[in-house]
């Protein structure tokens, strides 16, 4: 196995790791105002001056329900990549599909990258697709997601060998 796919493997699982966490945290949109509310794809969580944290399962609208699939799709095609990477070490003949396994990722990351802003305009946050109100900003989680994301173009242009070094 060459340094190339050994750096490649490694940025593939940074990658996904950034993106399970983006998952499991609820802050991909957050507010202080009338209390702390932290808006996820999975939880949601409310907490209203300075009580205990309610936290729970949204009902997600169409824009983050679509944006919740692409991020789980791409996980489970940078874990596939993943896994195909360490297999290339006993059989090289694996090593295309991981690219394109790993290309269809940073199909499904970039999706979501997309298509998660439009849901702005729900109830909740009270925006428009692609404005954020001032009152709001983007969370941990989010952030996270966009590390996912240009982790795994950097980890693409690796495994298919576009970005070489030049020593």
């Amino acid at each position: 196995m060459d340094k190339l796919t050994i750096i490649s493997g490694a940025l593939f699982l940074a990658a996904d790791i950034f993106a399970v966490a983006s998952l499991a945290m609820p802050d991909w949109i957050v507010t202080e105002v009338g209390g702390d509310t932290r808006l996820g794809l999975m939880q949601t969580c409310l907490t209203l001056h300075k009580r205990p944290s309610t936290c729970y399962t949204p009902s997600l609208r169409p824009e983050w329900l679509v944006t919740l699939i692409c991020v789980f799709c791409g996980c489970i095609c940078v874990t596939t990549t993943v896994v195909l990477i360490l297999t290339s070490i006993w059989d090289r003949t694996v090593t295309p599909y991981a690219k394109w396994v790993g290309f269809v990722a940073v199909i499904f990351f970039c999706l979501a990258a997309v298509i998660f802003p439009i849901g702005f305009s729900q109830e909740e946050i009270g925006g428009a697709p692609y404005q954020l109100p001032n009152s709001y900003q983007v969370g941990i989680s989010y952030i996270f997601f966009v590390m996912a994301l240009w982790t795994t173009v950097i980890s693409e242009l690796f495994a298919s060998k576009v970005c070489l070094p030049h020593f």
